[in-house]
């Protein structure tokens, strides 16, 4: 069993462990417990009830986060002529076609978002194993193969807090919010924008419940049990930030 540091058991005592604390006071709380020496990213975990081995019980998709991520988005974007000459325009990190994914064969992985426009996918395809494992595949289902005119638009959400969820194999799923030095407003609006695109994303054919765990925690701090009904009826738009 791993041996927690001082700070961390000092932090962890300010935690009811038996209590499902409301949305608004877990993100207080996770910011009361974020004092380490940089700025801690804020993060939601849930527990889900679906079984990811079923094709139909898959949870996955994409939100702008109304107040961003507060961090900094390095974009790759596969793309012939017109759209390369597109995604430069809009900011792009990483432009190219053939030439990225050589490096990325090579084990080359400095970038966050992976975009590609539909006739690269005969290139993209073959680096499944690389950017799969990662979370950066290119899907439909993510929005992140999209035709070249529609590259500026999405590199433009990418740069202010789009975000992908997905289930993973042990049916949860991890997802920034934000970072612990924004105003708890900002990260219950980020929360609820979130959480609608969740529930949103339920499978029609699950029977059962949806989520049965939320926790709320910052990088280097203890998690924060949040009440599951309370955190699904959050709407980003009903909180002032």
């Amino acid at each position: 069993m791993p041996k927690h540091s001082k700070r961390f058991v000092e932090l962890q005592s300010k935690v009811d462990r038996l209590k499902n604390y409301t949305p608004a006071e877990a993100i207080d709380l996770v910011k009361s417990c974020s004092n380490a020496k940089f700025d801690e990213t804020v993060e939601i975990h849930l527990r889900m009830g679906v079984d990811p081995r079923y094709a139909d019980q898959q949870v996955r998709g994409v939100v702008t986060l109304p107040n961003g991520t507060g961090r900094t988005v390095r974009i790759l974007v596969f793309a012939g002529p017109d759209g390369q000459a597109l995604a430069k325009e809009a900011g792009a990190d990483f432009v190219g076609a053939e030439d990225l994914a050589d490096q990325i064969m090579k084990g080359w992985t400095d970038f966050d978002v992976v975009l590609a426009t539909p006739d690269m996918m005969r290139i993209v395809g073959r680096l499944g194993k690389v950017l799969g494992p990662r979370g950066l595949m290119p899907s439909p289902k993510t929005g992140t193969i999209i035709p070249a005119e529609d590259l500026p638009r999405v590199i433009n959400e990418s740069r202010l807090g789009r975000v992908e969820f997905r289930v993973d194999k042990t049916s949860n799923i991890h997802v920034p919010i934000g970072k612990a030095s924004f105003g708890s407003d900002k990260l219950l609006q980020n929360l609820g924008a979130l959480m609608e695109a969740l529930i949103a994303a339920k499978p029609a054919t699950l029977k059962g419940n949806y989520i049965h765990r939320v926790t709320l925690t910052s990088t280097m701090g203890p998690g924060v049990k949040t009440d599951i009904a309370a955190a699904s009826a959050l709407k980003a738009d009903e909180v002032a930030a």
